[in-house]
């Protein structure tokens, strides 16, 4: 960061500025190095005010929300992280209900809340850890279903203002959507999903099942989710265990005994070991059933290494 940008941040945003952040509290991993900045934002407004400030200041951000999905680098991040705590929740019911949600509600509160209301189309969001800004960013899902079968529209900031985008302008592909694959910069604000109307007791067995099921075949543990995406007719822990990478570990980070595409933090784990971990399980795996696999998380900050 530039010399006098922590005073004219102080300027900007008063006491909402924390300073020399460690950002392992705020992953899915519970791994991450320090962030010079740190500013909480607690609806969708106040995220379009502060990216507007942090824009016409040309400072670097990082916008931040259930934290799964990311490696922050033992380095940190010199910048300014946006945690993003914005959870307006709006359901509109009718023949066809739908649901308005802002970015950083979890996904898995979404299913819980819409259920409660006899609203079904959103079960296998039950057992998806991050937040709504990221599902749509990166088409997350689960159980046969996901962003691209739920959205209707988003709504975006851009540098030149808020534009809504229809579900068929994020062009979805497995595990991707336009927003990630292009580099022009948009943030997304808030979400509108498709509802269907069931009945309560039957979509919360649903929910049941699909938890009870993601529980037995995933770890516990603090983990960045899945690590690689699923090759096209395979599985990526399959290929990870048939290389015999199960339980490998590298420091404190370790390819799950429960389930090789998850690796698991056992404490204290530096990003630079399960970055270690990730380039061995590819090479592994290339070397011997020539499939080179596909990151499903994404790498941030810095690192030492």
């Amino acid at each position: 960061m530039k010399k006098l940008a922590i005073p004219t941040l102080r300027t900007v945003f008063g006491e909402r500025l924390q300073e020399n952040i460690s950002l392992a509290a705020y992953t899915s991993a519970r791994i991450g190095g320090m962030a010079d900045a740190l500013i909480v934002v607690h609806s969708a407004d106040e995220l379009v005010e502060s990216l507007s400030q942090l824009w016409e200041m040309e400072m670097p951000y990082l916008l931040l929300g259930g934290g799964s999905n990311l490696l922050v680098g033992d380095a940190g991040f010199r910048g300014v992280v946006l945690l993003n705590k914005a959870k307006g929740i709006r359901f509109n019911e009718g023949e066809n209900p739908v649901v308005w949600a802002e970015s950083g509600v979890t996904m898995s509160k979404l299913a819980n809340q819409a259920a409660t209301r006899g609203f079904a189309g959103l079960e296998w969001a039950a057992t998806v850890p991050g937040t709504v800004g990221g599902a749509v960013y990166g088409n997350a899902g689960a159980f046969g279903g996901d962003m691209a079968g739920s959205l209707r529209s988003a709504d975006l900031l851009t540098r030149h203002g808020q534009e809504e985008w229809p579900v068929e302008a994020l062009d979805y592909a497995y595990r991707s959507s336009a927003l990630k694959r292009d580099a022009v910069e948009r943030v997304i604000l808030s979400a509108e999903l498709w509802l269907k109307n069931d009945d309560p007791a039957q979509i919360h067995e649903r929910m049941r099942q699909y938890i009870h099921q993601r529980k037995e075949t995933q770890p516990p543990g603090a983990s960045m989710g899945s690590m690689f995406k699923n090759p096209e007719g395979d599985h990526a822990g399959r290929l990870i265990e048939a290389a015999g990478l199960k339980g490998t570990r590298i420091g404190n980070a370790e390819i799950s005994h429960v389930h090789a595409n998850f690796f698991i933090n056992h404490g204290k784990t530096k990003a630079s070991d399960v970055r270690r971990l990730i380039e061995l399980t590819q090479k592994t795996v290339f070397e011997q059933f020539s499939i080179q696999l596909a990151l499903e998380i994404e790498f941030v900050g810095e690192y030492d290494d």
